[in-house]
């Protein structure tokens, strides 16, 4: 276990941070399957919403720096285009 006050300070702030991007990860994963549950039922309207919803909450998450900036857009790409696709 760390010793020195600053150390120490550092782990509670790592701690913290780790559960707030765990929350966040997790909230993104229910996101993104609800918008691909949506798209599967073949529901365009509730699925544009999901997918609209998930894209606002990619873009949030990555500029906070949860997920990288691409892994984002690859997944708004891949919903955007099975979307499309309906």
């Amino acid at each position: 276990m760390a010793t020195h006050k600053q150390a120490l300070k550092r782990h509670r702030q790592s701690v913290g941070r780790a559960e707030r991007n765990n929350y966040y990860k997790a909230t993104m994963r229910t996101y993104i399957k609800a918008a691909r549950l949506d798209l599967a039922n073949g529901d365009k309207d509730a699925a544009g919403e999901s997918v609209a919803r998930v894209s606002r909450y990619l873009d949030r998450v990555a500029s906070r720096g949860v997920i990288p900036k691409l892994r984002a857009s690859r997944v708004k790409s891949r919903l955007n285009k099975a979307l499309a696709a309906l």
